[in-house]
């Protein structure tokens, strides 16, 4: 097993990582930039390094800065988190390069994924359900016209590079195509230097859902169930739980084995997470992303299934065989997370940074977790994510877990910053959500107008 790793991440992510590492009797580097000098996962870690300036470009980004750090203290592997360079094929390949094992996947399958036009093509050849859409690139708005008109509009307009939300458009008849189709297309080459662009048909409103794969040096590849992830605004999750209300055992088993031939595919290995679009009235899924490292999210599925999914990353990473098959993964009961940011929802969800004045994290009680990176007298940096916690809940059924969590947000208290922990009060005390009669619609186009009008009359 590994002596010492290094994170290369900050917050709640962070110390969830250190922590693991601690159970597994591995020593830690923390990284840190000038920002984070009094964050939790220095304080934390056995050694903590600086790698640069307040602004992530210049430390958490740097890789020549994070890798001379692990070289300085003999690292031997690096566990990128989720964001900063989770996702980046080159800093993957210059971890291999100088002999520090990345925590993820090869930089090549990386690649493969993150282009979407190639992922897609992968997806058709492992037999797993795609968007209808064009078959590869469209070149030019006349071939954009072409497809659209098959498979029908609305229809979505994506650049192969994409991420962000950059080089997307919604296009709802043929006379916007083409001008959606070359604004989108330059905004891709600017942002990414790749134009590429394909097409798909809109599947709104839908269900998110997202199947946790692990997948071992040896060819083993296991699911871990699916998580729920429909409530999100302008494309960010609020709220996520599993399993999903809206799956059955039957499509339970049929999305898994999908998820674990997508992985299979690609030779992937460690964790990853195959995204998929329900469209419930056609009782069909379809393929949308898959992303290359641990999910803000995973502490959900670790619930339900027992698996310590950052712990089985490092055991993986190391060379060993995942301990178990896919004939021993049992879902229990049900699990619920709320995302905790420090952000104003009366001001359009501001980011709301400052000092934490007084914080009562919820905590007792069986089936609750807080995973965080705050404490009292801590000051949250203007720099970065928002998310300042999260409280994760299990509960024998979901209503069990619906109650346990609006348990742990009433007892939350956080003074000094504003915070959404209000909002996600009144999401999980909504009548629609209590029943799981939910899509990705939900939130932004009934839930949310109705609770600013609420907000207006009470201000």
């Amino acid at each position: 097993m590994f002596r010492k790793i290094l994170i290369a991440n900050r917050g709640e992510i962070a110390v969830r990582i250190i922590r693991a590492a601690r159970e597994l009797g591995i020593a830690t580097v923390a990284v840190y930039s000038t920002a984070d000098k009094e964050a939790l996962h220095t304080l934390l870690a056995d050694e903590a390094v600086c790698i640069g300036p307040a602004k992530s470009t210049d430390s958490y980004l740097n890789m020549n800065a994070v890798l001379s750090a692990a070289v300085l203290t003999e690292a031997e592997a690096i566990h990128p988190g989720f964001g900063f360079l989770s996702e980046n094929s080159k800093f993957a390949t210059m971890c291999e390069e100088v002999g520090v094992k990345f925590i993820g996947p090869s930089g090549s399958v990386m690649d493969l994924m993150g282009d979407k036009i190639n992922a897609r093509a992968q997806m058709i050849k492992a037999n797993v359900p795609v968007i209808p859409g064009s078959d590869g690139e469209v070149f030019t708005a006349e071939e954009a016209l072409e497809v659209a008109e098959k498979i029908g509009y609305p229809v979505m307009l994506k650049a192969s590079a994409g991420g962000g939300g950059k080089g997307i458009r919604k296009v709802e008849k043929a006379e916007d195509l083409v001008a959606a189709f070359e604004s989108a297309s330059s905004e891709a080459k600017a942002a990414f230097g790749n134009g590429a662009m394909y097409i798909e048909r809109v599947i709104y409103p839908a269900r998110h859902i997202e199947v946790q794969i692990l997948a071992d040096q040896h060819g083993h590849v296991v699911h871990l169930g699916e998580r729920d992830c429909s409530l999100q605004r302008n494309n960010q999750k609020v709220l996520e739980e599993a399993p999903s209300v809206a799956i059955g055992k039957t499509l339970r088993q049929k999305i898994g084995d999908a998820a674990v031939r997508a992985a299979q595919s690609v030779g992937y290995e460690n964790a990853g997470t195959i995204e998929f679009l329900y469209d419930e009235n056609k009782g069909e899924f379809y393929f949308m992303e898959m992303n290359t490292r641990v999910q803000v999210e995973h502490p959900v599925t670790e619930f339900v299934t027992g698996v310590d999914i950052v712990k089985e990353q490092i055991r993986i990473a190391d060379g060993q065989e995942l301990s178990f098959v896919q004939d021993d993964i049992e879902i229990r009961g049900h699990a619920i997370e709320c995302r905790i940011n420090a952000e104003n929802p009366a001001f359009n969800f501001a980011p709301s940074p400052g000092k934490i004045s007084n914080l009562h994290l919820p905590s007792g009680g069986v089936g609750l977790r807080v995973d965080s990176a705050v404490y009292p007298g801590y000051t949250i940096p203007p720099y970065y994510d928002s998310m300042i916690a999260k409280i994760i809940v299990h509960g024998d059924n979901r209503f069990d877990a619906l109650m346990k969590m609006q348990r742990a947000l009433y007892e939350l208290e956080i003074d000094g910053v504003l915070t959404n922990s209000e909002f996600q009060l009144d999401l999980i005390s909504d009548s629609q959500v209590i029943a799981g009669d939910y899509d990705t619609a939900f939130l932004m186009e009934k839930f949310l107008p109705a609770y600013q009008e609420r907000l207006k009359k009470d201000n």
